[in-house]
């Protein structure tokens, strides 16, 4: 087996990106510290071609070296907006008729693997500050709740690893 080098990916340009169909998905990130955290989910955005990132409260926004250094350019492709308040964001969002779904562990959230989108709807993902998770005022706007089942000692995952678990898990349930 070999592997594939840059020139046989076949990957899209920029321009053929923006006017290729996306995921009917929002990732919106609650106050995330990490630059690093950011320009990771710009690249997993793009791989998943997900509508738009949306930056709240704390969350650096491109352009910024440290943003880039894991997103690769993926901030010049993905669509993204910027709230000073995530509550804000999630009210907009509801309004343009997305459900609102936190990802967080919290009474009475639905396993990941259980949930099943519906191809009709149009979804905004919230995650959570790498330390206080989705703040408790935006808990209380949700429409619903997706868990990632964990088995190890640690209580939870980074939050790049949680984008990249839930937007694939998305993607394979709405496009494959």
């Amino acid at each position: 087996m070999k592997k594939l080098k840059l020139d046989e990916l076949n990957r899209v340009a920029v321009e053929e990106f923006k006017q290729q169909e996306k995921l009917p998905v929002v990732v919106i990130l609650d106050n995330v510290r990490s630059m690093h955290n950011v320009g990771s989910v710009f690249r997993t955005a793009d791989g998943f071609s997900i509508e738009k990132v949306v930056l709240c409260g704390i969350t650096a926004q491109p352009p910024h070296r440290e943003i880039e250094k894991t997103a690769l350019g993926a901030t010049l492709a993905v669509d993204w907006v910027y709230f000073d308040d995530t509550l804000a964001a999630v009210r907009s969002f509801r309004a343009a008729g997305y459900e609102i779904i936190a990802i967080e562990q919290a009474e009475n959230s639905t396993m990941l693997h259980t949930f099943k989108p519906d191809q009709t709807k149009k979804y905004a993902l919230i995650f959570g500050n790498e330390v206080n998770g989705v703040s408790d005022e935006v808990m209380q706007e949700i429409d619903n709740c997706i868990e990632i089942p964990q088995f190890g000692t640690k209580h939870s995952f980074n939050i790049v690893i949680s984008a990249g678990i839930v937007l694939w898990d998305f993607f394979a349930k709405l496009r494959l």
